[in-house]
């Protein structure tokens, strides 16, 4: 099973998602975010089962027996230990008790600064995206932000946001995709590892902007086993593979 023929995208990229927690911390999930949901559970079922999960369903600790196509899908009340309100969120985030949030964005660039909010701009914007939803705020105060861009192009990973929606110029952040894992920051934007079937060629035609190369440049590991059967228990719909790759 751990061969890079049999694991598909999508569970690469949930794996390192899962990897991203450590056991015994705190993680959370905004609206949208069922990779992330299926990351957590993941984690809880390998590595991390002492980790504690805060659900923006309005749950703590839920049951995480499989996923649901919506982040506020009811069946996340179940088996809670209490109940976390939005504001709850985002008080244990102000006082330091979040280690980890998983970001998506719409676009992204090599400082790490993200745009969900519009194309265009503030004042004549042409599209709207989904909204920041907090984000801007919670980016900052989480130990260990993370970004995800799970269909890598041009138009996501761009030489400059169109609109800044979150921004932290104190730290790097870690952004993951279907093609690679970058570091951005203050200071450009790095690429740590390519995934299996991405070569560096492929990355610098699918990303907007420069970036240096870690020498030598690794392949990034496939999960192992476990880890593999753990995304396909929970996961046994394959939502995964509809919110990963082309």
């Amino acid at each position: 099973m751990n061969t890079e023929s049999s694991v598909t995208p999508a569970e690469l990229v949930v794996s390192l998602l899962a990897r991203e927690i450590e056991d015994g911390e705190v993680v959370a999930t905004g609206v949208a975010s069922p990779l992330a949901i299926l990351a957590i559970a993941v984690a809880r079922a390998t590595h991390a089962p002492g980790l504690t999960y805060l659900a923006c369903v309005g749950s703590l600790d839920p049951d995480l027996p499989s996923l649901y196509p919506s982040s506020e899908d009811l069946g996340y009340l179940e088996g809670r230990s209490a109940e976390v309100t939005i504001p709850d969120l985002f008080d244990h985030a102000r006082r330091g008790r979040v280690d980890t949030v998983f970001f998506g964005a719409a676009e992204v660039d090599a400082r790490g600064r993200t745009n969900m909010t519009a194309s265009g701009s503030l004042e004549r914007p042409r599209s709207k995206f989904p909204g920041v939803a907090g984000a801007s705020t919670l980016r900052q105060w989480v130990r260990r932000p993370v970004l995800v861009v799970p269909r890598q192009s041009r138009r996501n990973l761009v030489p400059e946001v169109q609109v800044v929606t979150t921004r932290d110029d104190r730290r790097p952040v870690k952004l993951i995709s279907d093609l690679g894992v970058f570091e951005l920051g203050a200071s450009g934007a790095r690429l740590l590892s390519r995934h299996p079937w991405a070569s560096l060629e492929d990355l610098g035609e699918r990303t907007g902007f420069p970036f240096e190369v870690e020498e030598p440049l690794p392949v990034t590991p496939v999960p192992d086993a476990r880890t593999v059967s753990a995304i396909r228990a929970i996961d046994s719909r394959c939502l995964r593979d509809q919110l990963v790759g082309a």
